[in-house]
């Protein structure tokens, strides 16, 4: 990694192509840019989960770390290719009055001609597609389970807040929990009665499920409390008989369906570059969370 001290976009940019050269690698095949919005404490793990999911997408990395805003305008980075990544990559400090126009210094590090996503590993603005950065992108990318702040509601003010190209990690945690659910109604097609879901007490996927189902059933869904880890228990009542999903461990889940014996079912927690992964794979908007976004905003008022 070359590090830069009092630098600028462009010399940024001189800095990557330079890397690439070194690596002999003057076209990178990069499909994409990955902006990571992440703080000082967080930025080493983010990096490295942007490393892990480069490897099903080839991109430009730039990590962006947001100083307090305090004393003269200064940007640092740390530029390099190699070592584990299948694109370029470069973390930048942004540091006095630049902090309040972060866009002006990533704009011209952004791949020609390429879709955009940006990512916040910790804490999201408010309103993403508002956002200086967000608004450069296509997909914006949350995570209401990481936030440090007003942790308990961060996924309703996400899901308040939304805009076309946004998503949050709570959404594609639930992606193999709605794949079975809707598996089996495929297998018992009566209507389904009532619903339940069983999670940890702050859960944002198991509020994501709860207004899910009720979009999607048109039944009043009752949400109790568990001790976790993550989401536990699905069920919903037919007129067969009861549907369920039981993940006590985070591991494997037992699935039970009317008529059926209980089948066990591989349902392990996923990691952050396994979600990120999965998110880039789309660009365009997802119409069924858009759906549940505003489907959770009406059921908390």
């Amino acid at each position: 990694m070359r590090e830069l001290t009092g630098t600028s976009s462009a010399g940024i940019a001189a800095a990557l192509v330079e890397a690439r050269k070194s690596a002999g690698s003057p076209a990178m095949g990069m499909v994409m840019t990955l902006v990571v919005v992440v703080d000082e404490e967080h930025a080493a793990q983010a990096m490295e989960c942007a490393r892990e999911a480069s490897h099903e997408h080839p991109a430009r990395v730039l990590g962006v770390i947001l100083g307090d805003g305090r004393g003269h305008g200064r940007v640092d980075a740390q530029v390099g290719t190699g070592a584990g990544w299948s694109g370029e990559t470069a973390l930048i400090r942004l540091h006095g009055e630049v902090v309040k126009h972060p866009e002006s210094v990533v704009l011209p590090l952004l791949l020609p001609d390429s879709p955009v996503a940006v990512w916040w590993p910790v804490d999201a603005p408010r309103d993403p597609a508002a956002d200086p950065l967000g608004g450069l992108a296509q997909r914006r990318v949350t995570d209401a389970a990481a936030a440090t702040r007003a942790r308990t509601k961060a996924i309703h003010v996400q899901c308040a807040a939304y805009a076309k190209g946004n998503t949050d990690l709570a959404w594609t945690r639930l992606t193999p929990w709605r794949a079975l659910l809707a598996a089996a109604l495929d297998q018992h097609p009566s209507k389904v009665s009532a619903a339940s879901v069983t999670a940890e007490k702050v859960s944002p996927s198991a509020d994501l499920l709860v207004a899910w189902l009720a979009e999607c059933l048109h039944v009043d869904v009752a949400r109790h409390t568990s001790e976790g880890p993550g989401l536990t228990e699905v069920t919903m009542t037919t007129a067969e008989g009861e549907i369920s999903i039981t993940r006590p461990d985070g591991l494997l889940a037992s699935f039970r369906s009317p008529g059926q014996p209980d089948r066990p079912v591989a349902l392990k927690r996923r990691t952050v570059p396994e979600l990120l992964a999965e998110e880039l794979r789309r660009l365009d908007e997802d119409d069924i969370y858009a759906a549940v976004a505003r489907r959770l905003t009406k059921l908390e008022q």
